[in-house]
């Protein structure tokens, strides 16, 4: 097969949970167990660091990839969603796994997904952990893509955790209170291996402690410890809250040398060492497009919070979301005095734009319905003036489309 045939495949035959939603949510570690030991258990092969959370990850996971290749190591980082290419959630020192690692991991194994059915995350995961065992890296970062308890990473035993926030997102798989949800999301600390917690929440405090404590491991809150102001590449005020879990982080990798000045060119070269995007992202100026792939009420509360700060003369704001966000809790969130452009990612769980123009309708948000995202985009631009401002977000999927 050609690469664009084996991802045709990967998304063709097997679930995978951007798309679908509920119903491609495995919660079982039996097929993930079964065929890392059939690759000769790869996870055992490199060390690690695992990150769990509602909001941040993404950017922590970015972030301790970018130190640690600054102090000289060689660094895999697995992330998901991908924003345009399937390649970006597998990465050794930035660089993309090489489409033909893709194939021949696909082609060599098809018997064992086809006798399984394993599920797309499933086989993802093992690709990356077999890459990075192949590659011999000296670290890898292994950021959760749903939960923690129950997710394909977790068959990793990291040097260190690290658990950013928790939040309301994913309710109907993780729980509908703080409390559930970070029962799941702790479900990644190990025996005897510290865990870090970014953010200090009144309501998951006694859940991380009990389950910390019953697995004797050394639980450190990171906005509890005074460090150093650090300047960072990606844009967006809640940087600063990741920062701080990730120092509190790497301060728990004993064997890894890392200087104040790998920390100082890794936070200022994110982007560059590690490829993210979508993290109040600049894409133009006059008028400045600005997007963001914030997507739950946590999320898009701080990133409309910073939209505020921001001078323009009118605002123009690109919306689109996914079937299952809770419109009611999100919607409130955002300024009235906007113009909408109302629109539908290209992806199953799509919510229609019309749907979501009434909904936004009964909070005072007004504007039109576009047929795609690319359409709305070019509508806003086409009106604003080059003193105005246009955010563009609402779902990663929406993002994923512009960037």
């Amino acid at each position: 097969m050609t690469y664009s045939q084996t991802l045709d495949w990967m998304f063709a035959q097997l679930p995978i949970y951007q798309n679908k939603g509920k119903s491609a949510f495995n919660g079982k570690l039996d097929n993930i167990k079964l065929f890392s030991k059939a690759l000769g258990s790869p996870e055992q092969q490199f060390k690690s660091i695992h990150v769990a959370g509602t909001n941040g990850k993404g950017s922590s996971s970015h972030m301790l990839a970018s130190i640690l290749q600054e102090a000289g190591y060689n660094v895999g980082l697995y992330t998901s969603p991908h924003l345009k290419d399937f390649r970006e959630r597998i990465r050794i020192n930035g660089i993309k796994i090489p489409e033909d690692d893709v194939i021949n991991f696909v082609e060599s194994n098809m018997p064992f997904f086809n006798d399984h059915k394993l599920s797309f995350f499933e086989m993802t995961v093992a690709m990356a952990f077999n890459y990075f065992a192949k590659e011999k890296v000296d670290i890898a970062i292994i950021e959760v893509g749903l939960g923690g308890r129950l997710d394909s990473t977790n068959i990793i035993t990291p040097e260190v955790s690290l658990i950013t926030n928790i939040g309301l997102d994913h309710t109907d798989l993780l729980g509908d209170t703080l409390e559930k949800i970070a029962a799941e999301k702790a479900g990644i600390i190990k025996n005897n291996v510290p865990v870090v917690v970014s953010e200090n929440q009144k309501e998951t405090v006694a859940v991380f402690k009990e389950i910390a404590e019953s697995k004797n491991a050394h639980l450190i809150y990171a906005d509890a410890i005074l460090v150093k102001t650090y300047k960072t590449s990606l844009l967006g005020n809640y940087q600063q809250k990741n920062i701080k879990g990730v120092l509190a982080t790497l301060k728990q990798l004993k064997e890894f040398t890392i200087t104040n000045s790998a920390i100082e060119k890794g936070l200022l070269n994110v982007v560059e060492n590690t490829g993210l995007m979508g993290r109040w992202q600049l894409l133009q100026e006059q008028p400045r497009v600005i997007c963001d792939t914030a997507h739950n009420k946590e999320g898009l509360s701080l990133t409309l919070d910073q939209l505020k700060q921001q001078k323009y003369k009118s605002l123009f704001i690109v919306l689109g979301v996914v079937k299952d966000k809770n419109l009611d809790a999100i919607l409130p969130l955002f300024p009235k005095n906007a113009n909408y452009f109302f629109c539908c990612p290209k992806i199953e769980r799509g919510l229609n734009a019309e749907e979501l123009q009434a909904k936004a309708s009964s909070f005072l948000l007004r504007g039109d319905a576009y047929s795609s995202v690319k359409e709305a985009l070019e509508k806003a631009k086409s009106l604003a003036k080059k003193e105005d401002l246009i955010y563009v977000g609402g779902s990663t999927f929406v993002v994923a489309e512009i960037v």
